[in-house]
């Protein structure tokens, strides 16, 4: 199914069933954000922004929130 062919079925949706759909969608997409993150946290992706930060932090250049 393409992506035109489902908004042209969404269009065909009473409210209450497009807000599910959006609500289902928004979760499947954080899923995949979120399943993202953790391989690339688990890959090293973040090891040298994670450095920095901490050497941020020893050298006082951060404000508590």
């Amino acid at each position: 199914m393409s992506v035109q062919e489902i908004e042209r079925a969404a269009k065909e949706l009473s409210t209450d069933e497009l807000d599910g759909l959006v609500t289902r969608l928004f979760d499947f997409f954080h899923e995949r954000w979120d399943k993202q993150i953790e391989a690339d946290a688990e890959a090293g992706r973040f090891d040298t922004l994670l450095d920095e930060v901490r050497d941020d932090i020893r050298q006082g250049r951060t404000k508590p929130l």
